[in-house]
């Protein structure tokens, strides 16, 4: 569940296909000619036979071109989405795992800094600790979306990575998972498995799909890789006031706490805030009604993993959960808008000139801004939640 690909590294993609004159098409054309292309540059990187052998035996996966063109996002809001996904059976089973494999999230935490509930968070959402890894030929499915003229400049490395996963024999050659590409129990790209795969059972080899001392190795060394500060917080539940500057909030802006403390910001359940020059980001994934959130430098590496606000908000918070904290208040937020009425608010918004993206209804984080500037133009709380106020406004 890694990261939607931007629109500015889909263009970026589309102008690297177009090949100089005289050189190896990057994407396109007959499949065979384009995979000696790849043969060549593979052994140029250091693919020895094994992975180049491995090539041959690729070919293109229609299903994936359906999955990859019809890729969405999380239209569900925050709410909806994570009270679906931090459901009783991941609770149950996420404590289970932490208890049974404690010695070696230890290490882990001790190694890389990274705690067991922020592990064990994405070992959930990614595939149910290991249950549900995905059943795509990983082979074809990366050299499918190589092939393909959408995003070759990211996907072609990740082939290239897996040839020398293959040739190095920590997968076989016929290995399966995700679609575009992701092995394992917390689903990595072949690059990062590469890269930060780690042995956590001491028998000479990372496997990801099976080993669960190797799941969790790896996980924390790829999240210290993207930025993850030991011992420090990520998501912490707080309540707020009835009025405060609202333009201050969501995640453009970093504040010490001591500034959040003085506009009336409290931990649940009412205790002050410790007076620190920590900094947070007031988040209100709802409205200033709904459930409110602290969130620190650490909540940004979950958004390196994956882009979608709600997905790294639900993650993030399932990883609260594994670590004590209670399921959060729902509060009471303004209702939102229905999936046609948001198609029919970001038309509004477009046409006074702010950059929405596609209109798919979804509240994505064009819209948002988008939201939040024209609530300032109004008069509004500038909150960035989406009511039929504001669309009756507009």
């Amino acid at each position: 569940m890694k990261g939607l690909i931007s629109v500015s590294a889909l263009l970026l993609s589309c102008l690297a296909a177009a090949p100089a004159f005289g050189q190896q098409p990057q994407c396109g054309g007959d499949f065979t000619t384009w995979l000696d292309g790849v043969r060549t540059e593979a052994r140029a990187d250091g693919v020895g036979e094994r992975g180049l052998a491995a090539l041959s035996e690729a070919k293109i996966d229609p299903k994936v071109i359906a999955r990859d063109h019809a890729q969405g996002v999380f239209a569900q809001n925050f709410i909806e989405f994570s009270s679906r996904m931090v459901n009783a059976y991941r609770l149950k089973i996420g404590k289970e795992r932490m208890k049974s494999y404690s010695g070696t999230f230890a290490k882990a935490e001790q190694a890389y800094g990274v705690p067991a509930p922020v592990i064990t968070g994405f070992w959930a959402l990614e595939t149910d600790f290991g249950a549900v890894q995905g059943n795509f030929d990983t082979l074809d499915a990366l050299a499918t979306l190589s092939h393909d003229c959408r995003r070759p400049d990211t996907f072609r490395p990740q082939l290239i990575a897996l040839l020398k996963l293959i040739d190095k024999g920590i997968v076989p050659v016929n290995v399966e998972g995700a679609w575009a590409g992701e092995i394992g129990q917390t689903q990595m790209l072949p690059r990062d498995y590469l890269a930060h795969g780690t042995d956590g059972d001491g028998d000479g080899r990372v496997d990801l799909r099976s080993s669960a001392p190797d799941v969790i190795m790896t996980t924390a060394n790829f999240l210290k890789s993207l930025g993850w500060q030991a011992g420090k917080p990520w998501m912490e539940e707080v309540e707020v006031p009835a009025q405060m500057p609202w333009d201050k909030t969501g995640m453009e802006t970093r504040l010490p706490l001591s500034q959040w403390a003085q506009w009336g910001v409290r931990n649940r359940g009412g205790a002050p805030l410790e007076p620190s020059n920590e900094q947070a980001s007031l988040v209100l994934p709802m409205g200033r009604l709904g459930p409110a959130f602290l969130m620190f430098d650490n909540y940004r590496v979950y958004l390196k993993w994956n882009q979608s606000f709600v997905y790294t908000m639900t993650a993030a918070y399932l990883a609260t959960r594994f670590a004590g904290a209670p399921a959060y208040e729902k509060r009471d937020p303004s209702p939102g808008l229905s999936l046609a009425e948001m198609k029919d608010l970001q038309r509004k918004l477009e046409t006074k000139g702010h950059d929405v993206g596609k209109i798919d209804g979804v509240l994505g984080s064009g819209t948002r801004a988008a939201i939040r500037a024209e609530q300032q133009k109004l008069g509004l709380p500038v909150d960035g939640w989406p009511t039929e106020a504001l669309l009756a406004a507009l």
